[in-house]
């Protein structure tokens, strides 16, 4: 019998049987181990990625991002750039070249969101970053923006203005570096060149090369798109023309800040006449000299400007500027018409316009102004407005001037509420934030613009279209119609080329009489007013001599002579304005304006006044110009003088200003001893002596006669050492009456005749001081300085003089005695001592009469010291020596006197010091004189 063999399967069924344990698996796995925690802090770290944005990207991802196909993840990168950057500032500074090239890749992106958060987003950058740093990626911007100005998408071009508006308001200087490529590309937006070219020579000139072009599928209709692009324009070339470096800036009323042409920028120069006292040549002065003076000449350099510029590149000549014009001009004029011919239907007045017609209108006229100011030198401007004037004169009376002035057509809409929300989003999509244009701004543009181009030699020949404009002109300032600063500015720049333009005076007094209405006006705003001073100002400084209509003008000679009342008017409510009133005031008096001369003496004491006059209230420097005027004024008479004596003490004007007008009153008298070049003589010799004393003093009558009714809180009490009761100054009054002293005295010294100068002194302080029971001590001073200066050897002053000048002497060094350490008069110390020391060593017989009223027996116990300390210092000056030689039996006495009465030890110290000075002094002379001797 066969054995069957038995087949093994690979996957045997295990039978399992009921109460028998289960076998284990195969593949089952042990779970008898225990487990323990590994921590690895270095991997919680963050990699070396950077910041990140709330999505946890950092800025390398956000960039990479930007490169993304769909629009959404490149909007989502560019706001997520924007977060990341505004809080990590610092990472701008890192990636700002990547930034920037990313960020203009963008900028013709099909995706309105998308170049929507990059516009934002370059607003953000330009925030932050200032143009120095952009500078190096400004040409890749610049490129960027040139392809989205000239893309076929009109939703690009639009962005692309947002994008030069971000650059224009914070990018201007590099914005107008590259003009010659933008201002393609303006052209471009709103025209496109002419397919064939039918007409010929002149016919074509005016016509030009370009067509304006009209885009059905934009959304806003072909007026809007235009308005938009000309306000950008003129935008644009406003930044040219106040970044181009030329003397003239600003857009509005740059004729009140020019200088004549020619002329160079004058400067004061300050000029010590001391150190020029006793030169033998003359001082050379020049004409128009100034910090950069100019000759009247018509040669010019050429423009240092590096080559690659914008200006090199593009309008860098008169002939650049003129092509560029004569593409842009045609183009204007075609949409002046459209705009001013769109209301015909609408209303029966051809001067009435919308307010959306008004507004480019006014742009245009903007944008011609501008394209005159585009000559990179003033020089070449007339040229300019000559080729203007020639090929665009008549064009500009036939549109401009047709229905000129305009107004506002006001008609009343009633709309759906659909239809309304529609209109508003389309003007705020074309208007891009214009905003809308008065009439009154247009018509004074329109009056700008066809000025300019009229020709002073063919005044009579532009008449007939002149008329209208010159009676808007003073029905618009007669009115009495309050006009703001930048309308006012316009309208006195055509005042001005009006007048220069006709020569007549009948017109000058016309138009002058107008803008004088203006400056009468009552709570002018502060930029008002200045206009309207500069405008009378800069009229009279530059054109009265070369212009005889505007010299005699009677309009002008009457708003001259109301300045010195404005002036006193003013006071110190506003510095600004009172120094430009000056200037002028100034000038006219320095031209011997005879109106404003006899205003001035007028009004001279009230702006002299110490109190409240426009001297003490105005700033450093209109107080400088208000002394100068002293020497223009034709009497300077009593009352005159003392307004300016109390000026000058009062201490509310600088010492060295107040030293000035003291010199200035000098040179108007008729001892100053000039004799050619000069002013008439204004003051008399008794008036002249009266001032010099008076200020020589530093008191008035009425303040001397209260300090001798003075307490002792204020004065020092006499003293057997201080016959005269003292009133002490501050050192700061001190110091300021010490300056004027010393030019009182030099005046004093240049009088030809010292004796008979020192007797008139003589008399007027025996009888004016003399009886004092309280002197300050500066007038004390003072006296003491002016006498030992003035007195000759030959004129012995008087009795009564020398005793006062004793008693100042001995009270002042008692003075010094009682003031040492107090803080801050350490000058007016030794001006003090210096002026005692010369008067003694000086004035004959005034150290006898000082030492003949020193009585040891009338002092107390304290003031033995002082007497020793006084006599001690005396003793040790060189230049008193043979003075006190001379004087050695009063001296021994008074030491003998103070020995016998001070005994103990507490005197001792004083005692032996001065009993060593004095036998140092009168040992060289008698040298059997010592110590014993005096005991």
């Amino acid at each position: 019998m066969t054995k069957k063999r038995k087949r093994q399967d690979d996957f045997q069924k295990v039978k399992l049987k009921v109460g028998k344990r289960k076998p284990k698996a195969d593949n089952a796995t042990d779970v008898n181990f225990r487990t323990k925690g590994i921590r690895l802090p270095e991997q919680l770290k963050k990699d070396g990625a950077g910041p990140t944005t709330h999505r946890h990207l950092n800025i390398k991802d956000l960039l990479s991002q930007l490169h993304h196909y769909s629009g959404g993840v490149k909007q989502g990168a560019l706001v997520g750039l924007r977060e990341l950057l505004s809080l990590h500032p610092h990472l701008l500074e890192q990636h700002l070249s990547s930034v920037l090239s990313e960020v203009a890749a963008v900028f013709t992106d099909k995706d309105a969101t998308v170049r929507a958060a990059a516009v934002r987003l370059l607003r953000f950058v330009a925030q932050c970053v200032p143009a120095e740093r952009v500078a190096p990626f400004f040409p890749l911007l610049s490129a960027h923006l040139t392809c989205a100005m000239t893309h076929i998408v009109e939703g690009i071009q639009e962005d692309a203005l947002r994008v030069l508006d971000v650059l224009l308001e914070h990018y201007p200087a590099l914005l107008s570096a590259r003009c010659t490529v933008l201002l393609r590309n303006f052209l471009e937006l709103i025209s496109q060149r002419r397919l064939s070219r039918a007409g010929k020579g002149s016919e074509e000139r005016k016509v030009g090369n370009w067509a304006l072009s009209v885009t059905p599928s934009r959304t806003i209709t072909a007026q809007q798109w235009r308005l938009t692009v000309l306000t950008r324009l003129g935008c644009f070339l406003q930044a040219v023309v106040e970044e181009r470096p030329t003397e003239e800036r600003g857009a509005l009323g740059d004729f009140l800040d020019r200088e004549e042409k020619g002329h160079g920028t004058v400067t004061p120069v300050d000029l010590t006449w001391e150190e020029h006292t006793f030169r033998k040549d003359g001082l050379q002065v020049y004409e128009n000299s100034g910090a950069q003076p100019a000759a009247p000449s018509s040669f010019r350099l050429r423009p240092e400007i590096e080559p690659g510029a914008g200006v090199a590149e593009g309008l860098v000549s008169v002939e650049t500027v003129r092509g560029f014009a004569a593409t842009l001009v045609p183009l204007l004029l075609e949409v002046w018409v459209e705009a001013s011919t769109s209301e015909q239907g609408k209303t029966d007045s051809a001067h009435l316009l919308a307010p959306e017609s008004m507004t480019l209108m006014y742009q245009v006229l903007t944008i011609l102004q501008l394209l005159r100011r585009l000559t990179p030198e003033r020089h070449q401007k007339e040229d300019l407005d000559a080729w203007f004037r020639s090929n665009y004169l008549n064009d500009f009376k036939h549109h401009f001037m047709k229905n000129f002035p305009y107004g506002l057509l006001e008609v009343a809409k009633h709309k759906k509420k659909g239809e309304m929300k529609r209109t508003k989003q389309q003007q705020q999509g074309a208007a891009g934030g214009v905003a809308s244009v008065e009439p009154m701004a247009l018509n004074i543009t329109l009056c700008q613009v066809m000025v300019s181009l009229s020709s002073r030699p063919q005044g009579g020949e532009d008449a007939d279209w002149l008329g209208p404009i010159r009676g808007f002109v003073r029905e618009t300032l007669s009115s009495g119609v309050r006009l703001s600063s930048r309308h006012l500015a316009a309208l006195l720049e055509v005042v001005w080329r009006l007048v220069l333009t006709h020569r007549n005076r009948a017109v000058t007094e016309e138009l002058l009489q107008a803008v004088n209405v203006q400056y009468q006006q009552r709570n002018l705003t502060l930029p008002v007013r200045m206009l309207l001073l500069r405008f009378f100002s800069h009229l009279y400084l530059q054109e009265h001599q070369a212009q005889q209509h505007i010299g005699r003008s009677k309009v002008l000679s009457r708003w001259l002579a109301a300045l010195p009342l404005q002036l006193v008017q003013l006071g110190s409510r506003n510095p600004h304005l009172s120094a430009q009133l000056l200037q002028t005031v100034q000038a006219a008096a320095a031209w011997r304006n005879k109106d404003l001369l006899h205003s001035l003496q007028t009004y001279a004491c009230r702006l002299y006044d110490p109190q409240e006059g426009s001297v003490v209230l105005l700033p450093a420097e209109s107080q400088q110009r208000l002394v100068e005027l002293v020497y223009f004024l034709p009497v300077l008479p009593p009352e005159l003088l003392s307004c300016l004596s109390r000026c000058c003490t009062a201490g509310r004007v600088s010492a060295n200003l107040a030293a000035s007008l003291v010199r200035l009153v000098h040179i108007r008298s008729s001892l100053c001893g000039w004799s050619a070049g000069r002013q008439e003589v204004a003051v008399s010799d008794v008036d002249y002596f009266s001032f010099l004393f008076s200020t020589l003093t530093g008191f008035s009558s009425d303040k001397l006669a209260a300090l001798q009714h003075a307490g002792e809180d204020t004065v020092l009490p006499p003293t057997p050492l201080a016959p005269l009761s003292v009133y002490p100054t501050q050192p700061e009054q001190f110091n300021h009456h010490w300056v004027i002293v010393e030019e009182v005295c030099h005046c004093l010294e240049t009088i030809g005749s010292r004796s008979q100068c020192f007797d008139v002194l003589q008399n007027a302080i025996c009888k004016n001081l003399t009886g004092l029971q309280v002197v300050p001590d500066s007038m004390a001073a003072a006296l003491l300085r002016v006498v030992s200066r003035l007195l000759d050897l030959s004129f012995l002053p008087n009795e009564v003089l020398l005793r006062f000048l004793s008693d100042c002497c001995l009270s002042l060094l008692s003075l010094l005695e009682q003031e040492q350490g107090v803080p801050d008069s350490a000058e007016k110390s030794e001006a003090v001592r210096g002026v005692c020391l010369a008067a003694l060593s000086g004035v004959p017989r005034l150290l006898r009469l000082v030492l003949q009223s020193l009585h040891v027996s009338d002092l107390c116990e304290e003031e033995f010291s002082q007497l020793a300390q006084m006599l001690s210092y005396l003793l040790r000056q060189s230049q008193l020596r043979n003075h006190m030689l001379a004087n050695a039996a009063l001296l021994q006495h008074i030491i003998q006197d103070l020995t016998r009465y001070c005994q103990g030890e507490a005197q001792e110290q004083w005692l032996t010091d001065l009993l060593y000075c004095y036998s140092v002094t009168l040992s060289t002379h008698r040298g059997n004189l010592g110590i014993r001797d005096v005991y």
